[in-house]
């Protein structure tokens, strides 16, 4: 069972959370949003601040020992969230949507309790982003081979 603090803080990051994914609805639409898209119209600077916002609920998880998968999923989600937002007006609106603070805060509900284990789809989302990433370094390294070679096959460099 939580503790009063334990409770209050989820309370308090409940509420942060709020201000940052939905305090706001566009009137007639079902679409919410909060400050995190607002703050993030500030070049850099909005970006890297609510991301700071968005590390308390991570360093809940952690108090809280959320398996490390966990975490490290909650943690590419706000990074998911820094790296689009970094792009002028396209960033924020994916803000709207993404909402990286709705999702840690639900995977530190669901991952709260004792002896709660990471899920399929945890390891899944790691698994996928990390390949994702490892696929965008290689890229230009295999470009740039494919680039030499076919220069290689054209004459256009001497064969080693």
């Amino acid at each position: 069972m939580n503790s009063v603090p334990e409770d209050r803080r989820m309370i308090a990051l409940r509420g942060l959370q709020r201000l940052l994914d939905d305090v706001f609805r566009v009137p007639g639409t079902g679409i919410r949003f909060g400050w995190d898209p607002v703050i993030g119209l500030v070049p850099w600077v909005g970006d890297v601040l609510t991301a700071i916002f968005s590390c308390a609920i991570i360093v809940q998880a952690h108090h809280l020992r959320v398996p490390r998968i966990v975490q490290l999923r909650m943690v590419m989600n706000v990074a998911i969230d820094v790296l689009v937002g970094v792009v002028p007006l396209v960033g924020d609106v994916a803000d709207v949507f993404w909402k990286s603070n709705a999702k840690n805060f639900a995977l530190l509900e669901r991952h709260a309790a004792p002896d709660t284990k990471a899920t399929r789809g945890d390891w899944l989302f790691v698994a996928g982003a990390v390949s994702a990433i490892l696929l965008i370094a290689a890229a230009p390294l295999i470009m740039v081979y494919w680039i030499v070679h076919s220069m290689m096959r054209a004459g256009l460099l001497p064969a080693f």
